[in-house]
């Protein structure tokens, strides 16, 4: 896997991935920014709930269960002082399907949590990691 950033101007980076799609990082006005894309820390969080969230329907799909949406709501917390590492994150899954048991789709984050999703592994190795979840049947 391949990355490049190129810093653009002030607080702004052009983030520009090995399979060819790129984003906008900027800072705050504060740090010397303009606010007109993602803090790299939220890029983090963003990429870890992308990660976990495939894990999760991918598990349930593959299992052959009716899921039509999934919804990851992550709330995270950091060190006050440098490196302001992520102390605290908390994985809200909404899961929405037909004839979703309890047990299968609990299963499912807990797989892609402990075996699956390599950022949420990486990052609880410094944060407290949570997860809950709710079903909405269809």
């Amino acid at each position: 896997m391949k990355a490049r950033i190129k810093w653009v101007e002030n607080a702004k980076f052009l983030g520009e991935s090995g399979s060819g799609h790129s984003v906008i990082m900027d800072g705050p006005p504060d740090s010397g920014g303009n606010n007109l894309g993602f803090r790299p820390m939220e890029m983090l969080l963003l990429g870890m709930g992308g990660c976990t969230a495939f894990d999760v329907v991918h598990i349930l799909k593959k299992g052959h269960h009716q899921v039509t949406d999934c919804q990851v709501i992550l709330d995270a917390e950091r060190a006050e002082t440098d490196p302001k590492i992520f102390t605290k994150i908390h994985v809200h899954f909404i899961v929405k399907g037909s004839n979703l048991a309890e047990a299968i789709v609990n299963r499912a984050i807990q797989l892609s949590a402990e075996k699956y999703c390599s950022a949420s592994i990486m990052l609880k190795k410094t944060a407290e990691m949570t997860h809950d979840y709710e079903i909405i049947k269809e």
